[in-house]
């Protein structure tokens, strides 16, 4: 049996916990493809406004995309080539360590 989700948390707050620019992670999270199906929720929290929100799953599976980007300066700077359609989210984060 499958654990249905009981929450999830913003991806502000995701960010936050990450110490990631959070427009890098809208970047990421912009292509649905980048992780799992159902890992990225769409949360109404007024009328026609939402927030995007990842689940335990999605923020390990982003946890890793990154930790993998940043391997070595070569694989970061490709990561943040495949977010060329977003330029203004990535180019705070152009200039980062790899930590």
């Amino acid at each position: 049996m499958i654990a249905a989700t009981t929450y999830v948390c913003s991806l502000a707050h995701v960010a936050g916990q990450l110490g990631e620019d959070p427009n890098l992670l809208e970047a990421v999270i912009s292509d649905d493809d980048n992780l799992s199906y159902g890992s990225i929720v769409s949360v109404q929290i007024g009328h026609d406004e939402y927030v995007t929100a990842l689940t335990d799953d999605g923020i390990c599976e982003l946890k890793d995309m990154l930790a993998d980007a940043r391997r070595s300066l070569e694989d970061w700077n490709n990561f943040l080539q495949d977010f060329n359609d977003h330029p203004d989210m990535i180019a705070p984060v152009m200039d980062q360590s790899l930590r």
